[in-house]
């Protein structure tokens, strides 16, 4: 039976957990796709997944984990695209759209150390692997004595490394070890005073042509305002400060449902300085409170890129 949807996704285990996810919850939201055979997902490799030997910062930017996915999307070789929500780039292909974001999961970095349950604790001279310029420079400005160092790779790459001893500590997102299963790895949950996370960090979204009226319609069951609010918001300060791989940027959006309270910043590379601003507002007001901190920052910190 041909399938009813196409789902592209990258093939990492956790963007296919991901894909996954999406693909259950469109089956208990629609009886035709319950089916096993109703929804398919295609694994496409992305430039970000074949060059592993530099950072994301010298081959490009986060955008070659999206671009193949998008040109699937584009020449209809797939119906929807699902992403990390921090691999999107500010500005998606004309024709396309997020028209969907699921439930949020949480927004937070974690520590994985040998020694240390925080930064603070960490004992001086520790090696931290990350391939993040963001976490790069917010360790640094936390703790110049450590040692930073380049590692990209999946999760468990990431995590077989340190316990070979190729680095001492290294940083991941909570939600992707959630959805992995592997809470179990994490030392510490860091609160966003201490690091603060990358923009829509821990966000499903879920990629369509923008003139496919009918699998919007299947997606709208799984959409969630909240998560929508709170990415606008973010999302609307890398707008402002046209953030890249290249510049170390920091947002997060928290809600009480009515409420937004925004946290953001942007910092130099090597932790020499960090320029923080926060917002409070009303939840209608997200993306506006975002795009406010963003224009802050921006008059704070110059201009991006050569600016840090």
């Amino acid at each position: 039976m041909k399938p009813l949807l196409t789902i592209g996704t990258r093939g990492s285990p956790l963007a296919l957990a991901q894909a996954n996810e999406v693909r259950r919850l469109l089956g208990e939201a629609h009886d035709d796709l319950a089916a096993p055979d109703a929804v398919a997902i295609k694994v496409i490799k992305t430039t970000g997944d074949r060059v592993q030997d530099r950072t994301l910062a010298e081959i490009g930017g986060k955008g070659l984990f999206t671009k193949e996915i998008e040109e699937a999307l584009i020449d209809r070789g797939i119906d929807i695209a699902v992403h990390s929500m921090k691999d999107v780039p500010t500005w998606l292909p004309k024709g396309l759209e997020i028209g969907c974001l699921l439930r949020r999961e949480d927004p937070r970095d974690a520590l994985i150390a040998k020694t240390g349950s925080s930064i603070a604790d960490l004992p001086a001279g520790t090696v931290v692997g990350t391939a993040s310029l963001r976490r790069q420079a917010q360790v640094l400005a936390l703790r110049p004595d450590l040692t930073v160092v380049p590692l990209r790779g999946n999760v468990e790459t990431r995590l077989r490394r340190l316990a070979e001893g190729k680095v001492d500590a290294t940083l991941l997102a909570m939600a992707g070890l959630n959805r992995l299963g592997r809470r179990d790895a994490v030392t510490a949950a860091l609160e966003p005073e201490e690091m603060l996370p990358a923009v829509a960090q821990g966000a499903i979204g879920i990629e369509i042509r923008a003139d496919d009226d009918a699998v919007g319609n299947r997606l709208a069951p799984l959409n969630c305002e909240l998560t929508a609010q709170r990415v606008a918001a973010e999302r609307a300060l890398l707008a402002v400060l046209d953030g890249n791989c290249r510049t170390p940027i920091g947002g997060l959006a928290e809600t009480d449902g009515k409420s937004l309270r925004f946290r953001g910043l942007v910092a130099h590379p090597y932790g020499e300085w960090v320029h923080r601003v926060a917002r409070d507002g009303a939840l209608a007001d997200a993306a506006t409170l975002g795009r406010d901190a963003g224009e802050e920052l921006l008059a704070r910190a110059g201009p991006m890129g050569s600016g840090v």
